[in-house]
């Protein structure tokens, strides 16, 4: 029990000792990380090996060092919109309007159809570009770049739709208490009807060409393997958790933007190992292309944004000619909008699991306590427990697999 208090090198120094007094072999001790091309970001793992094989690890959080919980209790709450971007920059507007919905519940505002609509497309094309990322990274972690090269140029095309949208690509800052900012453009429109014709075949393929892939499957299958259990007992969720079996999906358990009105699978694994994580992400972009076109068959007339004028800042020209405009555009610009004493916790369905803000006030202009449920956090926790007993090569394709993503670490 007291080993558990030391150190990891030390710790890793007493089990050198011993298993050389035990049968004269050497154990050593390999840095995977905390900057390393196959980590794809900044995260360190301790690994003590047995030639190639994986004896023990202890992996470090905390090279980020953002602490953005603590930030964010003293900032407006406008102003907290851009810490959620650097979350799972991957998908970074359904971080956006993760807190937005939680602002929402907190004020009880009710959002109109129409920007429920909108919401559920932009989060949904977060999500394939999130899937298209992790997906083609999992072929150049286990040798095959191609795959990366062929999809990665729809990401960018999703971009360039977020940049019609919000004028940002990566972070975008994506939003406002109660809708957008403006309604989409007749770009941005042309842009996500050319991708939902142009971007299904070439997914296809990509699917083709690694799913029977003799050598990715020889990588995948049976590798980095968690069971149900496990991955509850660890809080795993989103496709990580599916893998192993489980159909659990904030979407359909705790329905938020309208999500009920569309008809969607659950893609579930059965054996949660990389090949499973593989197949589930590559099922579930179709499942959201699903979701994105029966949005735009569904979507309602309306205005972008709800009624809230002493939240939502005024059109720029109202400014200028209305008083009341101009002390609500200066008490939102200065911060001055304080939320009433309340407690409450909203998640979504983020592109790597459920992405939740709890929120407590206390009547002022900042959260009195904001707690941000990270699900790479929580992949992360398992990450070692998953490799052990495993090869060094295996354990690359387990963490590119989990898609842990740096910027969710440490809070």
């Amino acid at each position: 029990m007291s080993e558990l208090l030391l150190q990891p090198e030390e710790r890793f120094a007493i089990e050198i000792e011993k298993r050389k007094a035990l049968d004269g072999t050497e154990l050593t001790v390999l840095n995977l990380g905390p900057t390393h091309p196959a980590t794809h970001g900044i995260f360190q793992n301790l690994l003590l090996m047995d030639g190639e094989r994986i004896v023990d690890g202890e992996g470090t959080v905390g090279y980020i060092h953002r602490a953005f919980e603590k930030i964010a209790e003293n900032r407006p709450f406008y102003q907290i919109n851009v810490l959620t971007d650097r979350l799972n920059y991957c998908s970074s507007p359904i971080n956006n309007m993760c807190w937005w919905m939680t602002i929402e519940k907190a004020l009880n505002i009710e959002i109109p159809k129409r920007v429920q609509y909108l919401r559920v497309i932009i989060m949904e094309l977060a999500r394939i570009a999130d899937h298209i990322i992790c997906s083609s990274v999992m072929g150049v972690d286990t040798g095959a770049l191609t795959g990366f090269l062929y999809v990665f140029q729809y990401r960018e095309k999703i971009y360039e739709i977020y940049e019609e949208i919000c004028g940002a690509r990566l972070t975008t800052n994506m939003g406002r208490i109660g809708g957008f900012e403006r309604d989409w453009n007749d770009i941005a429109w042309k842009k996500i009807h050319e991708f939902l014709e142009e971007f299904p075949p070439i997914w296809k393929e990509f699917e083709s060409m690694l799913e029977r892939n003799r050598i990715f499957m020889d990588r995948t299958v049976g590798v980095g393997g968690i069971s149900a259990e496990q991955a509850i007992s660890y809080g795993f969720t989103g496709p990580n958790l599916r893998a192993a079996g489980v159909d659990y999906d904030v979407r359909v358990m705790s329905p938020y933007s309208s999500y009920e009105d569309f008809e969607f699978e659950i893609p579930v694994g059965k054996n949660g190992d990389c090949y499973d994580r593989f197949c589930v992400r590559n099922a579930e972009v179709w499942e959201s292309l699903k979701i994105i076109r029966q949005a735009i068959d569904k979507l309602p007339e309306g205005p972008y944004h709800a009624d809230v004028p002493h939240y939502y800042l005024p059109p720029k020209e109202d400014v200028y000619t209305s008083m009341e405009s101009l002390i609500y555009h200066f008490k939102i610009i200065m911060g001055e909008v304080p939320v009433p004493v309340t407690e409450v916790y909203h998640a979504v369905e983020g592109g790597n699991g459920e992405l939740g803000f709890y929120l407590l006030t206390d009547g002022s202009r900042t959260p009195y306590r904001l707690h941000f449920r990270r699900p790479c956090f929580i992949y992360y926790q398992a990450f070692n427990e998953i490799v052990k007993g495993s090869m060094l090569s295996d354990a690359i394709a387990t963490l590119s697999s989990l898609n842990v993503i740096a910027g969710e670490l440490d809070a």
